[in-house]
């Protein structure tokens, strides 16, 4: 079978990678993501994905590194695209010289577990920036899962992978199908682990400076407009704030979740 394969013009190829890059439900359907940028693709491979597509531009002269990967992934097929094409399947003004495509699995409740667990909740995320740090930061400060309630931004979003620079792959990420099943869940891992239950926000009663929050615990983030759902409060045991200092009466999200998952981590570590 020929592997490497020249895409002149909008074909059926052309519209599957270009639907995994911009179509949630493609991506669903296919297992498959499209991933951009250097950082990541490096980390794609260093967290043993299946790549499968490579894609680069017409007559580009690839350097050393991008050579070594088509070395690498020898039976992965090779996609080039003049470059008008190309631009427009990256986000970037400057793309990156290589772009690629690799499966996906996606994982549920019945695939976490821990002895001391150290959970993080995310509300509704709507912001792709946002939900990519907070992933980022769940994996430095060693979070078990990271959990998405509610629609929101796909975790598998080219946006969303970016701004976690990689760190998704190496993070646990379940979509919660409903709330009955999250709430039993939650009632499980208290009765059986003690999991605390920490929301949080700015008008909160209870000082982070003030608080042991440390593991086993859940630590729910709100939405970034409307906080966090009245059912996600019901099942919090504490709404945490951060004592501020300055004029702002309140953090964007990823700051605040960041901060206080640093608390969490600092307190184990």
């Amino acid at each position: 079978m020929e592997r490497h394969t020249k895409i002149s013009v909008k074909n059926d190829e052309y519209q599957i990678i270009y639907s995994l890059k911009t179509n949630r439900v493609k991506r669903n359907k296919h297992s498959e993501i499209f991933i951009e940028g250097i950082e990541c693709i490096k980390q794609a491979i260093k967290a043993g994905m299946e790549i499968t597509r490579i894609i680069v531009r017409d007559s580009a002269l690839l350097s050393g590194w991008a050579q070594d990967v088509l070395k690498q992934y020898e039976s992965t097929k090779i996609f080039s695209l003049p470059e008008e094409l190309y631009a427009e399947l990256s986000d970037k003004d400057e793309p990156s010289e290589m772009l690629i495509t690799a499966k996906i699995k996606t994982k549920s409740l019945a695939d976490i577990s821990s002895v001391n667990p150290f959970i993080v909740v995310f509300d509704r995320p709507s912001d792709h920036g946002n939900l990519g740090s907070i992933i980022r930061t769940a994996n430095a400060f060693n979070a078990d899962v990271v959990l998405l309630i509610g629609h929101g931004v796909d975790a598998h979003d080219p946006k969303v992978i970016r701004a976690s620079m990689g760190s998704l792959f190496f993070t646990d990420i379940v979509q919660i199908e409903s709330m009955d099943i999250f709430t039993a869940y939650v009632s499980k891992l208290k009765t059986e682990k003690n999991l605390m239950v920490f929301g949080t926000d700015s008008d909160g009663d209870l000082s982070l400076q003030n608080c042991d929050i440390k593991k086993p615990c859940m630590l729910i983030i709100g939405n970034e407009a409307k906080g966090m759902s009245v059912k996600l409060r019901e099942i919090c045991d504490k709404i945490i704030k951060i004592p501020l200092a300055g004029n702002v009466n309140s953090l964007n999200v990823s700051s605040a979740a960041s901060i206080i998952m640093w608390e969490i981590y600092k307190r184990h570590n």
